[in-house]
C-alpha cells in the first residue's frame, strides 16, 4: 500500500503544478504583462500552499478522510478554474481579485495535501524514508508538469480540456485512496458518490471546452468569433460581421480588414519607395502576409524573408482562402521564405544583409516582446542593413502612449542610427506611430507604385510632422535589463483604458 500512496504523491504534484501554470498563462494572456502576471501568481499560490501546509495541523483524527475531500475540492475547483476565468473576465470588474482567490483556494487545497499523506504513510515508513521518498516523488511530478504544459497540453488540449483533465486526475485519485484506505474510512460510500458526481462534471466539461471557449470568447468580442485557437505562443482569435474580419493577439485587435490597407501601406511604402531598386527585405513579426502583400507591389524585390515565431499563424495565413485572398496570397509567392523562429535569436545569428527590414511586431505589452524594441535588438537590425539599407518599425501610437512611442526613436538613435519619426491615421487604432532607421539620411520618395489606396507623396509629408500633443515628457532608452519601455507602455494604455 505504500508504493500506490506514493505514486499519488506523484500524481497530485502534477495536478498541483498544471493548475498554477494555467492560471499564470490565462492571467498573461488576458491581462497581457506575463513577468508580472507570473509572478504575481506564482507568490500568491505559494503563499497559500503555506497556509495550507499551517492549517494541516488542525486536522485532527479523520486525516484520511480530510485527505479525500481535499482531492475532491481541488479537483472541482482546479478543474474548472480556467472556465470559470475565461467566461467571468468580461463580466466582473475586478477580474484580478476573482483570479487571485482562485488562486489562493487551490494553493490552500494543495498545500493540505502533502503533510496529510505524510501523516497517513508515518506509520508506514521511518521517518527518513517519508520525507525523501514523499518529496521525491513530488519534485518528479512537478517537472513532469513543467515539460507537458508547454509542449504537450497547451499546443494540443489549450487550457480549458487541459484544466478539466487535472480536474479529473485528482478526483481519480480520491476514488485510489478510497479503495487503498476503504477499511479505515469513513462515509466511503458518499464519498464515491460525490467522486462519481465530479467525474460526470469534468467529463462534460472536458467533452464542450471548445463550446466554452466560443461562449466566453463571443461576449468579449463585437463580432461573432470565426475562428479561435491557442497555440504555444499566443491565443488567435479571428472574428467576421459582414464586411469586417478582425484579427485579435491574445485579446489585442492585430487588424481590421477595413483598414488595415491604411496600416501596412503607411508602414511599407515611405521607406520601401525611397530605396533605389530593393531586392532583398526582412520582415520580422507580421505573419498574416499584409506586410509582405505590399512589399510584393515592388518588382525589383527578388527575395523576401519572413520571420514569425508562430508556425500556427503563418500556417492560417497561408492556407485560409477568406485570409488568403486578403493578403493577395503573399505568403505562397516564390519569393517569400517563411521561417518560424525566434526573430531575436535569428537576427542575432543571420550573416546576410537586407535593403528594408519591417519591424512588425505587437506592442511591447510584455517582456517578452519589449525585448524586441530593446537596443540589444536594433544592434542586431543595424548589422543586418546594407549600407543604404532602411528599418521601419511599428511603434504604438504616439497619441495615446507618447512617451512609448519616444522611447523607440530614442533607443534607435542611441545605437547611432538616423531616425525619421512618423504617423498615420488609422480608423480601428487611431493616430498610428512609425520610425524609419538608417545609417544615412531619409529622403522621401516623389513616386510610389500605382493602385495604393492610401500613401502618395502628398499624403506622405504632412505625416513627418507632429504636434505638441504628441511630444514626449520622458526621454528614455529601452535596454534589455531594464524594459523601460514596458513599463512605459502598460501606464500609458493603462490609463487610457481606465478612461474609457
Amino acid at each position: 500500500m505504500t508504493y500506490p500512496l506514493l505514486i499519488t504523491a506523484f500524481v497530485i504534484s502534477t495536478c498541483g503544478l498544471i493548475y498554477e501554470l494555467i492560471a499564470g498563462t490565462i492571467a498573461s494572456y488576458l491581462l497581457g504583462d506575463s513577468i508580472t502576471q507570473f509572478s504575481t501568481v506564482i507568490g500568491v499560490y505559494l503563499f497559500a500552499m503555506g497556509i495550507g501546509s499551517f492549517l494541516s495541523k488542525y486536522v485532527g483524527k479523520n486525516v484520511m478522510l480530510t485527505f479525500v475531500q481535499v482531492e475532491l475540492l481541488i479537483g472541482v475547483v482546479g478543474g474548472s478554474s480556467a472556465a470559470i476565468l475565461f467566461m467571468l473576465f468580461e463580466h466582473v470588474e475586478h477580474f484580478r481579485v476573482l483570479l487571485y482567490a482562485i488562486v489562493a483556494i487551490i494553493g490552500i487545497l494543495v498545500g493540505l495535501e502533502v503533510p496529510l499523506l505524510m501523516r497517513i504513510l508515518k506509520d508506514r515508513l521511518e521517518f527518513k524514508d517519508l520525507v525523501s521518498q514523499v518529496f521525491t516523488f513530488d519534485y518528479v511530478g512537478a517537472l513532469l508538469a513543467s515539460l507537458c504544459f508547454p509542449l504537450v497540453l497547451v499546443p494540443h488540449l489549450g487550457l480549458l480540456r487541459s484544466s478539466f483533465l487535472f480536474g479529473l486526475l485528482n478526483v481519480l485519485v480520491a476514488l485510489w485512496t478510497m479503495q487503498l484506505l476503504q477499511k479505515e474510512l469513513p462515509w466511503r460510500r458518499s464519498l464515491q458518490s460525490v467522486a462519481v458526481v465530479l467525474i460526470v462534471f469534468l467529463v462534460c466539461g472536458f467533452a464542450f471546452s471548445e463550446k466554452i471557449t466560443t461562449w466566453s470568447e463571443a461576449s468579449a468580442f463585437q463580432d461573432p468569433v470565426i475562428y479561435a485557437a491557442s497555440t504555444p505562443y499566443q491565443r488567435i482569435v479571428i472574428t467576421g460581421g459582414g464586411k469586417d474580419i478582425k484579427l485579435f493577439l491574445n485579446g489585442n485587435l492585430q487588424f481590421n480588414s477595413r483598414d488595415e490597407y491604411r496600416y501596412h501601406e503607411a508602414l511599407i511604402h515611405p521607406a520601401m519607395a525611397s530605396l533605389d531598386h530593393p531586392q532583398k527585405v526582412l520582415v520580422l513579426g507580421g505573419g498574416d502576409g499584409m506586410a509582405v502583400r505590399e512589399i510584393l507591389k515592388y518588382q525589383s524585390v527578388r527575395n523576401i524573408t519572413l520571420i514569425d515565431l508562430d508556425s500556427q499563424m503563418t500556417n492560417l495565413f497561408k492556407e485560409q482562402l477568406m485570409l488568403t485572398r486578403l493578403n493577395g496570397d503573399s505568403l505562397n509567392d516564390a519569393k517569400v521564405h517563411v521561417l518560424n523562429q525566434d526573430a531575436f535569436v535569428w537576427l542575432k545569428n543571420c550573416a546576410e544583409r537586407f535593403d528594408l527590414i519591417v519591424v512588425d511586431f505587437p506592442d511591447p505589452s510584455n517582456f517578452s516582446l519589449g525585448k524586441l524594441y530593446s537596443d540589444t535588438f536594433y544592434r542586431s537590425v543595424k548589422r543586418a542593413l546594407n549600407p543604404q539599407g532602411i528599418a521601419v518599425i511599428q511603434s504604438t501610437s504616439p497619441y495615446f502612449a507618447k512617451n512609448s512611442y519616444w522611447c523607440v526613436v530614442n533607443t534607435l538613435n542611441s545605437i547611432g542610427l538616423r531616425t525619421t519619426p512618423y504617423h498615420a491615421y488609422v480608423p480601428s487604432f487611431g493616430d498610428w506611430g512609425y520610425v524609419m532607421a538608417s545609417p544615412v539620411e531619409f529622403k522621401p520618395a516623389t513616386n510610389y507604385p500605382q493602385g495604393l489606396k492610401f500613401i502618395s507623396a502628398e499624403t506622405v509629408a504632412p505625416m513627418l510632422t507632429f504636434p505638441s500633443d504628441m511630444q514626449p515628457t520622458v526621454q528614455s532608452i529601452n535596454k534589455l535589463n531594464n524594459q523601460t519601455l514596458v513599463h512605459l507602455f502598460e501606464s500609458e494604455w493603462g490609463e487610457y483604458v481606465e478612461t474609457h
